[in-house]
């Protein structure tokens, strides 16, 4: 794959894991392809991604499930 930024062969997809929000409105997206070259280091969403998103966090309450995990304060 062709990394967007620098234009070199080498790009890789890679399955995240992303919050968006805090406390109560916190909401956990995995397994997001994000795009990650080894070559100049970058990390990007395509835009279809980004709308994924985006469609995802606007219909949480319809396609997101509960689920209890533990957090820990990194202090």
């Amino acid at each position: 794959m062709v990394c967007d930024i620098c234009g070199k062969v080498g790009a890789r997809i890679r399955k995240v894991t992303d919050t968006y929000g805090k406390g109560k409105d916190l909401l956990v997206i995995e397994n997001i392809p994000m795009i990650s070259c080894p070559n100049c280091g970058e990390r990007y969403f395509t835009a279809e991604t980004l709308h994924e998103i985006e469609r995802i966090k606007r219909y949480r309450k319809s396609i997101a499930v509960k689920r209890h995990v533990k957090v820990a304060n990194f202090t």
